[in-house]
């Protein structure tokens, strides 16, 4: 049986991920690039303890567009700032904590 790393608990009731989610400060903002390309980019996610890529595979999915994952920042092509807000709260990331400018 694996056991966690971090809180001694077996994989399947590791709760370690669920803690960092409610800690993170998320910044969600839309911003214009060259040639009148809108990006929507997703700061404040701390690498170590959530796993990035696997939440941009999420948001690229739902929202249909591109984007990539660097440094503990989710890049997403278009304006998607409100629904990356829905999308981060369905994932269980409390609402207070993220931040749409």
């Amino acid at each position: 049986m694996d056991v966690c790393q971090k809180c001694g608990l077996p994989k399947d009731l590791c709760v370690c991920e669920s803690i960092a989610r409610e800690q993170q400060k998320i910044v969600i903002s839309d911003v214009k690039r060259k040639y009148k390309k809108h990006v929507t980019i997703i700061e404040g996610l701390d690498e170590k303890q959530i796993d990035v890529k696997g939440l941009t595979k999420l948001f690229k999915q739902k929202l249909a567009c591109g984007g990539t994952a660097k440094e503990g920042m989710i890049e997403l092509q278009g304006q998607h700032a409100k629904k990356a807000k829905e999308i981060l709260v369905k994932e269980g990331f409390p609402e207070e904590s993220i931040e749409v400018k």
